[in-house]
């Protein structure tokens, strides 16, 4: 139970509490909600929950033109800021407060993604909603199963285990007799099935928003680095030993066991089919039942867990790297100068990270700097200079028509990529692994060329994949001049 204390705390700097207490939370929770619900948007192939930043200013800036917003002096937009400008300033204010993180991608791009404590108070929020009716029979059972495993396996007694396991049986073969016997077998009606759905699907989001804080509970020990190596009174040996001591807590902890629990479980291949093949079997028992879904969550919570788990994987690597910087690093190989203006830096940075909003900062350089943009646009158009010609062209002999360039100008072979995209997916119902080879060949190969190979190529990145560098396989793309390209093995799946 919460005291007093803890419920003003929360109250007082919660970022979920301030989501729904900013002026302008309606445009705020309402953009949030259909940017990171649109698949459209999201960036499949890395991380479905995370969008481009160039893609969200550009949402944004559509959405603050269509609403007409003037000003807001919670985040400092006046009048006569563009749309561009708020935009950017509600994304820095948003990252700022907490409703919003950013990372880095392998080639320096930023993606965005709704923090932890904006999908907490998602949840609420859905939570909320009016059910038609509340499934109180379906929660007692649940309630009632957990209980009783919660007792079965926390009771250390053989005997009182046993009893347990005889009592099951016991039941098991009740069930196995009537069935046989074809009498009284327990059939969910659709009343029953739907309250359990949403009740499942709910759960399922909440393990995924859950699982957001654990990937920042991880971060925080690679951020305890940086801030301990920062600290000029620090030496290496004393990184190490606080950092190999954080790692150590955190993997003794309840929630570093279940992490690595859940890490086996969902890096299981027999787990992995066990979950798919119940999916399907659930979907179908829904359409046979003519029971309606309006969300699909379910479908792709494992892909969100896997997800999240690979982000956490990464974020440990970074931690890795950094401990392996600062032990390879090399104290005399910086002049005393340096390594003073380096210390200076660290500690600036060590300062801005403990602040919430990002201030304003620069550094001044004492010398004279000399720009040079090649390509940089002139400020005026020069005049340009006036072309006297005195010959007169000659006409050509050959003919415009019987011109190779031309042919190819105007016989482009248009490759219809929502077609290929739908044939992936038809494979992927019946497949839950294959290569692009197999799905060449199963729908008789290349039609149209190379051009259509591409096509396949550059719609992969939209489905879960993986490329095999070490293996090739040969495309015919050509078949009457028997022409083909080899190419890494590319392998889609589920």
């Amino acid at each position: 139970m919460l005291d007093t204390i803890e419920i003003l705390t929360i109250l007082q700097t919660s970022p979920s509490i301030e989501l729904l207490s900013v002026k302008n939370r309606e445009l705020i929770i309402t953009f949030l909600v259909n940017t990171f619900a649109d698949p459209q948007s999201a960036i499949s192939s890395e991380n479905i929950s995370a969008i481009s930043s160039e893609k969200i200013h550009t949402q944004l800036t559509d959405l603050l033109e269509q609403r007409e917003i003037k000003n807001d002096e919670e985040v400092g937009i006046k009048d006569f800021d563009t749309y561009e400008t708020k935009a950017k300033k509600y994304i820095q204010n948003w990252t700022n407060k907490g409703f919003l993180s950013n990372y880095q991608d392998k080639s320096g791009e930023i993606f965005y993604e709704t923090s932890a404590h904006t999908n907490k108070t998602m949840d609420w929020l859905r939570s909320l909603k009016k059910e038609e009716y509340v499934g109180t029979e379906s929660k007692f059972n649940n309630i009632l199963n957990q209980l009783k495993e919660l007792v079965e396996f926390s009771n250390e007694n053989p005997e009182t285990r046993l009893a347990f396991l005889e009592e099951k049986r016991r039941e098991i073969d009740e069930q196995i007799q009537k069935i046989k016997k074809n009498e009284n077998i327990k059939i969910l009606k659709e009343f029953e099935i739907r309250p359990r759905f949403v009740q499942l699907t709910q759960s399922a989001r909440e393990l995924v928003s859950d699982f957001k804080e654990v990937e920042n509970n991880f971060k925080e020990i690679t951020k305890s680095i940086y801030q301990k190596y920062a600290d000029e009174s620090a030496t290496k040996k004393d990184v190490l030993h606080s950092t190999i001591d954080a790692w150590e807590d955190l993997q003794e902890s309840p929630q570093g066991k279940n992490f690595e629990g859940f890490w086996s479980s969902i890096s299981n291949r027999t787990s992995r089919e066990e979950w798919n093949d119940l999916i399907r079997k659930l979907y179908k028992t829904l359409e046979k039942n003519a029971i309606s879904v309006e969300d699909d969550f379910l479908k792709e919570t494992r892909k969100y867990l896997a997800l999240s788990g690979e982000k956490i994987h990464a974020s440990n690597k970074k931690m890795t790297s950094k401990l392996t910087h600062i032990i390879c690093e090399n104290e005399n190989s910086q002049s005393e100068a340096t390594k003073n203006i380096i210390q200076d830096i660290k500690n600036s940075l060590l300062q801005i990270s403990k602040m919430q909003d990002q201030p304003n900062i620069g550094f001044e350089i004492e010398t004279h700097l000399s720009i040079n943009l090649p390509f940089e646009r002139k400020l005026i158009y020069e005049p340009k200079k006036e072309i006297t010609y005195f010959t007169k062209p000659k006409l050509a002999n050959e003919n415009i028509s019987d011109s190779l360039h031309l042919k190819k100008l105007f016989t482009q072979t248009y490759i219809d990529k929502a077609q290929l995209r739908e044939r992936i997916k038809n494979m992927l119902k019946q497949k839950s692994q294959f290569t692009l080879l197999e799905v060449v060949e199963h729908y008789g190969g290349l039609e149209k060329g190379l051009s259509e190979l591409l096509g396949y190529i550059s719609i992969v990145k939209e489905f879960q994949h993986s490329i095999k560098l070490e293996k090739t396989q040969s495309i015919v793309f050509d078949a009457k001049n028997r022409k083909n390209i080899r190419i890494p093995q590319i392998i889609i799946t589920k």
